[in-house]
């Protein structure tokens, strides 16, 4: 059983939560009608409430913007979908203190009378918070990690591993209650005494709030040298450091904002400025080197805002078109327009499998642009730079994701090896996986297939390995001399089961499609009923037949050991990877020394997803296939 006051009372209500702010602007829809200056207050409560969930979304996206914090963390791991999914009510707070706001207002009309500024004010909040919120916060913060109230309130704020500014609003409904009665004293001494102002209400809540997400924001930013030159104000306000000692070690740090009251409780962590100076010091130092680099692409305008640093909740789900994110489109527009005028390619995301870093750089392009000409050379550019910066860094893998490795934009990575034939780093493009995957989901028995996308190198490779099989494959193709080319690749005994076809016509009465290059609902339309739709085509064909059935892009999950995973990779489910993603990692783990770029050598399929599956990448269809038979 629960213990009293530890659980949220509008639990059960979901996203419906919302709708306890219906009084509220009930209220102030009322005072259009009526004069009424409970209704203006009202106006005041909904005003502050959404400048604070603002204000911890956005250092929540600063603390998630890893091109500019790397080099400044304080704990080192990422953030994981358990943490993700337990912090996904944090704001009940603000709805909690908009309630007990709105109650102190209804017993003590103090609100009546206020002036929009009072200068007498700001020392009255100083002298009452430190004499009054901060001893109070930190009496009863030491008080609540005492066994019982720890165990059955407080660790659900420490459950969190790595402290982020949401983690601040993350707790128990008492918790907060204290919380708000430690905001609250300082406002309504004001008030009482005659000191009070609207401009010092939203003053004063906002920056308690700009504090408290300051201290989780896991990254720190106050230079030690002001430390060092004025030593008191060590005293006067904590750091991110200070904080994340509490969150590490839990029985030091217990104040709010200012350290005076740990020195005079004798809780004061003798690390702290030692271990602040040190990370502010290596913040101006490259960090870890990653071990794999995944070099992906924005896929599109609507995508772009599917990261962490936008919304953390929203990146830790699969990437969809949401209602909700459609008023930030122009924001996504004009940023893609500025990325397209200056930018260089950037970290996105990183997690640790087995003691290794693997992280996520971005090529500041959208999809459009690799399929105009004369983007190509800036594009190029790009991953270019990207290659040789990992190579400077001593990055042993790095894997191109599906446009950056368009065989007509840089032959599936060639250009760069051979352009720099002294590369440490390993260039791969992951299409043996890839095709291992797109193989393992074609169940055994089938004896045809139809094939778009035919001479490319997946499609050459997927027809090769096929006919070795035995499977007939229908290859779509105007050009017979490629097509030829790919045929005198099989042994003899089994080009005959290459076939070349030109007209979508001649898959009528076959039922397993793999789709290499785009296909519209007209061309869909000749299929047979019951038909399954494979594909390695980016972006994915639109699903139009009810009739028939539609795989996902070639992906694998992660190990189950991996660490630190907070983000849905595009559409992908939580913890799988686009094939090409787990392509590198194969490559990383296993250490290999050679280059995987350029057309695919069948011969390695067999090999490469023995290796996949040996260190624990799952794949994620479950149909019984030919590569697995083959394997067995």
């Amino acid at each position: 059983m629960a213990a009293p006051l530890s659980a949220w009372p509008w639990e059960i209500l979901g996203v419906f939560k919302y709708m306890l702010y219906g009084p509220f602007v009930a209220k102030v829809w009322d005072s259009r009608y009526r004069e009424a200056n409970q209704s203006s207050w009202c106006l005041h409560i909904l005003i502050i409430c959404l400048l604070r969930g603002m204000m911890y979304l956005s250092w929540n996206a600063y603390s998630h913007m890893l091109f500019l914090t790397r080099n400044r963390l304080i704990f080192k791991q990422g953030v994981d979908f358990k943490q993700i999914d337990r912090e996904w009510n944090w704001d009940n707070f603000i709805l909690l203190q908009a309630i007990v706001a709105a109650l102190v207002l209804q017993m003590l009309p103090v609100h009546e009378t206020l002036p929009v500024w009072n200068p007498k004010g700001i020392i009255a909040i100083i002298l009452l918070h430190t004499a009054v919120s901060e001893p109070l916060y930190y009496c009863i913060h030491k008080w609540f990690h005492r066994d019982y109230l720890f165990n059955h309130y407080h660790s659900l704020h420490h459950s969190s591993a790595v402290p982020q500014p949401i983690t601040a609003g993350h707790g128990s409904l008492l918790e907060n209650l204290v919380l708000s009665a430690v905001i609250g004293i300082p406002i309504l001494g004001c008030c009482i005494i005659g000191c009070g102002s609207i401009s010092l209400i939203y003053g004063y809540v906002l920056i308690f709030d700009f504090l408290r997400c300051l201290g989780h924001s896991n990254v720190e930013i106050i230079p030690h040298q002001l430390f060092e030159r004025i030593p008191f104000l060590r005293y006067i306000f904590s750091t991110p450091t200070y904080h994340s000692l509490h969150h590490k070690e839990l029985d030091t740090n217990y104040c709010l904002f200012m350290p005076l009251f740990d020195a005079l409780g004798n809780t004061l962590n003798i690390k702290s400025w030692e271990m602040h100076k040190e990370i502010s010091q290596d913040s101006g130092k490259n960090g870890r080197v990653p071990d794999f680099v995944f070099l992906a692409h924005v896929v599109d305008i609507s995508a772009a805002m599917h990261v962490p640093f936008v919304l953390r909740s929203i990146a830790s789900l699969p990437y969809t078109t949401r209602i909700c994110m459609l008023p930030f489109w122009p924001i996504a527009f004009v940023t893609m327009l500025v990325m397209w005028a200056k930018s260089k390619t950037f970290l996105i995301s990183f997690y640790n499998l087995r003691d290794r870093l693997h992280q996520t750089w971005a090529v500041p392009r959208f999809g459009f642009q690799y399929f105009l000409p004369f983007a190509a050379q800036g594009i190029n550019k790009h991953i270019e730079e990207a290659i040789l910066r990992a190579d400077r860094l001593g990055v042993k893998v790095i894997s191109l994701a599906a446009l950056n490795k368009n065989e007509a934009l840089n032959g599936g990575g060639m250009l760069f090896v051979d352009k720099h034939p002294n590369l440490k780093v390993r260039v791969v493009h992951g299409n043996t996986l890839t095709a291992a995957v797109i193989l393992n989901e074609i169940p055994e028995d089938v004896t045809e297939v139809f094939l778009t996308g035919a001479t490319s190198k997946l499609g050459r490779a997927i027809a090769l390995y096929l006919c070795r099989k035995g499977v007939r494959v229908l290859m779509l193709t105007l050009s017979t001399e490629r097509f030829r080319k790919i045929q005198k690749e099989a042994p003899v005994d089994y080009q005959k089961y290459l076939v070349q076809v030109t007209k979508y016509q001649a898959a009528q009465n076959c039922k397993t499609w793999i789709v290499g290059k785009w296909i519209t609902p007209r061309e869909q339309n000749f299929a047979p009923a019951r038909t399954h739709f494979h594909q390695f085509v980016v972006p994915p064909i639109l699903q139009f037949r009810r009739d028939c059935t539609y795989g996902d892009l070639a992906a694998m999950k992660l190990p189950d050991d991996v660490k630190g995973l907070g983000s849905c990779e595009y559409t992908m489910d939580r913890g799988v990877v686009h094939a090409c993603h787990a392509g590198g990692v194969v490559h990383s783990l296993e250490g290999w020394n050679h280059d995987e770029v350029g057309a695919i050598d069948v011969d390695r399929i067999d090999l490469v997803w023995k290796a996949a599956l040996k260190h624990g990448l799952k794949p994620v269809s479950k149909i019984g296939s030919i590569v697995t038979k083959s394997i067995s």
